[in-house]
């Protein structure tokens, strides 16, 4: 009697012999077609072998960060940087060995000045705790961690990557921002304060037309978890262009929130429709804080910086008390949502240019009490944030640094549907990987270790808080390589502990 191990043995030149016909019909057939069309002259002059070459291509942004790149050389992330926040979330011990592999000769590099009498521990002290809107809003809010979540809307990043999020910023005491693309039963779940953001099509709080509607506002507001409101005017990824939600990710759920139709890209207008200038802007920021009584500001990619100008002197004319809250200076060097190659590319000014015009600038007004500044834009590790307080932020925000916490392998498919983690997709096979309980602690970890290291540098620097740092900490590398202080580089600098 035969067994059915002796049976398939038996079969199998049968089985190649198929297999090899298959193949063969294949390549016929491609060749056929290939040889036959005239759209494509690659794939007709070399018929069937000319499809590598499309397959190589799409392969060799995976490849590249494995095999190939060197450590300090990917873009937009590279792998020390990625490597860093993986032992950070994970909590596990992040010092390396052998000299460092930055290249400190590099024009733009950063090198912080070390005292020769640093800060000793036992007399260093708890990073304190900055209060937005204190005086001129209802419920101002009182923000501990100087590094939190900036914008993902729900709807951009999956169901269980917004409650992995809004759980870590619970835990981590620090805010998340929800993005312009509304407020989701997911953000409250998690139970950490949220700034909600006021996109340009005003998702969540929306008339049907577009414009702003109070009661919708208002009820947001009610939520005691909602501290602050942003409304965003532009951002790094897309500035000049409003926020691209592909119809794919716009399910019955998302369009139910945002209060858009389903299965239709998202694509929100290119400004508010009520704010064509500077005094306009500000009439929004007040009718906002009027109808939320909690503290309002807003986002915005410096481009031209009069108009900046022109607000402040607006706000010395009607009173402090009509100046914004805060407001999020954001890098124009791309962001983790689907964006115009030409606009993430070309368009506004990097952040470490941008952050100390914005702080000169409200500085000059005198307004330097009254508005916080918050710094966006790949700000992902501790030299980065360190660096940013330096320049006179109050706060940092990162979205691709808690995306990688939470395990983001920069597959870039951010604007699609196929993450491959889990985190920018609705696809719910792809989103089983992404366990939000496991990610909560990751976030936890991230922002925890992001703290410690900052105040290591800071304590480096002779002084005994993170708050205490201020330009004549940085020296910036010019193009001679040679480094010059940064307060040399920008008008003003606020004096602090030597």
């Amino acid at each position: 009697m035969t067994t059915t191990s002796e049976l398939i043995f038996n079969l199998m030149p049968t089985l190649f012999v198929w297999l090899l016909g298959i193949v063969f019909t294949i390549i016929v057939v491609t060749f056929i077609f290939d040889i036959s069309q005239s759209k494509n002259a690659i794939l007709k002059n070399y018929p069937v072998v000319g499809h590598f070459r499309y397959l190589f291509s799409n392969l060799g942004e995976f490849f590249r960060q494995y095999f190939f790149a060197m450590d300090r050389e990917e873009m937009p992330f590279n792998r020390a940087e990625r490597q860093w926040i993986d032992r950070a979330s994970s909590d596990k011990d992040n010092t390396i060995a052998f000299g460092s592999t930055k290249n400190l000769n590099i024009p733009g590099s950063i090198i912080f000045i070390n005292c020769s009498f640093p800060m000793l521990d036992s007399d260093a002290v708890k990073t304190r705790t900055v209060t937005i809107g204190e005086d001129y809003s209802k419920y101002p809010y009182a923000a501990k961690s100087i590094f939190n979540i900036s914008g993902m809307s729900y709807g951009a990043i999956s169901k269980p990557a917004v409650l992995a999020l809004s759980g870590g910023a619970k835990k981590a005491d620090c805010w998340m921002n929800t993005g312009e693309g509304g407020l989701s039963p997911y953000h409250l779940k998690g139970g950490g304060d949220l700034v909600f953001q006021i996109g340009t099509a005003k998702y969540g709080v929306r008339n049907d037309d577009g414009s702003l509607n109070d009661q919708k506002l208002a009820d947001v507001a009610q939520h005691d978890q909602v501290k602050m409101f942003e409304i965003k005017i532009s951002q790094g990824a897309k500035p000049g262009k409003g926020g691209i939600l592909p119809g794919v990710k716009v399910t019955t759920e998302i369009s139910n929130i945002r209060g858009i139709p389903k299965g239709v890209d998202s694509i929100s207008p290119n400004r508010h429709i009520e704010v064509s200038n500077a005094s306009e802007l500000l009439d929004m920021i007040n009718h906002v804080r009027d109808i939320t009584e909690k503290p309002v500001g807003f986002k915005t990619v410096i481009g031209h910086i009069r108009w900046l100008e022109d607000l402040l002197v607006e706000v010395n004319k009607r009173g402090v008390e009509f100046a914004p809250d805060f407001i999020t200076v954001d890098g124009g060097d791309g962001g983790s949502g689907a964006a115009p190659m030409a606009l993430m590319d070309n368009v506004g000014l990097p952040l470490k240019e941008a952050l100390p015009l914005v702080v000169d600038k409200i500085m000059q007004c005198g307004l330097e009490d009254r508005i916080k500044v918050i710094a966006s834009g790949k700000m992902i590790t501790p030299s980065d944030v360190a660096w940013a307080i330096c320049a006179g932020a109050d706060f940092v925000t990162s979205a691709r640094g808690f995306m990688f916490s939470i395990g983001c392998i920069q597959s870039l498919k951010c604007n699609k549907n196929t993450c491959p983690t889990g985190i920018t997709t609705h696809n719910k096979r792809l989103q089983k990987g992404l366990n939000p309980e496991s990610k909560i602690v990751k976030v936890e970890n991230y922002v925890n270790n992001i703290t410690k290291a900052v105040e290591v540098i800071a304590h480096s620097c002779g002084v005994r808080e993170v708050r205490l740092l201020n330009r004549m900490h940085v020296r910036i590398v010019q193009p001679n390589g040679k480094s010059i202080p940064m307060n040399e580089l920008y008008s003003l600098c606020v004096e602090g502990e030597d």
